[in-house]
């Protein structure tokens, strides 16, 4: 089992020239994932003069959630479960209540939740954070038939763009339709890491780089 890790993202820009909202998501490729949609982690409002931050931290503690869904966005979940990588759980419901076993070792570089509810069922993984009684999500499942599994080997690579087309918790149906600005592995980062937003105007181009 792999040391929990924290990463402290800090985003910010200095009399930017122009309004602009940053948007964080990890929505890049998942080995092992079959049909999933990524979910907006953080979006934030960056005005055209002054200064401006963003802060966002991840923790690498995962989590399987299901998920209440209202108009397109993650608002909670019924339920929720820690696991580790290499380890899994099953859904199950009794009356209207659900829960999730608790976990046991599974396919080792994955994370597996069956969904043993009896029915089609929503499933999301997160990420767990101090002081949050329900975990952050970032993939979301839809439809996940009875007696089948989202199994995914998950790695926290974040991209961030610049979009005012969505908002935080939204699950992102298709690809998001401006440039993306910058992606890291957060496991490759320092605990705590600073970059700068920047926009040309001349160019019209955005860019982050780190402080």
């Amino acid at each position: 089992m792999s040391a929990v890790f924290v990463r402290n993202l800090i985003f910010q820009a200095n009399n930017l020239g122009k309004t602009s909202d940053l948007l964080l998501t990890f929505n890049g490729p998942v080995p092992g994932v079959g049909d999933h949609s990524p979910v907006v982690w953080r979006v934030s409002t960056f005005g055209d003069e002054g200064p401006y931050q963003m802060k966002a931290t991840y923790r690498s503690q995962l989590a399987f959630t299901k998920p209440q869904v209202e108009n397109g966005n993650i608002v909670g979940a019924a339920t929720a479960v820690q696991l580790n990588v290499g380890q899994e759980t099953i859904l199950t419901k009794s009356g209207n209540v659900f829960k999730f076993s608790g976990p046991v070792e599974g396919t080792a570089g994955y994370v597996k939740a069956i969904n043993d509810a009896g029915v089609k069922e929503d499933l999301a993984i997160g990420f767990v954070t101090p002081g949050q009684l329900l975990p952050t999500p970032v993939l979301y499942f839809n439809d996940v038939g009875d007696d089948s599994n989202v199994t995914a080997q998950f790695t926290p690579r974040l991209r961030a763009y610049v979009t005012s087309d969505y908002q935080e918790t939204e699950i992102l149906r298709g690809e998001i339709q401006t440039p993306m600005l910058w992606e890291m592995d957060l496991a490759k980062l320092s605990e705590t890491t600073t970059w700068n937003l920047t926009w040309d105007a001349n160019t019209g181009h955005y860019a982050i780089t780190q402080a």
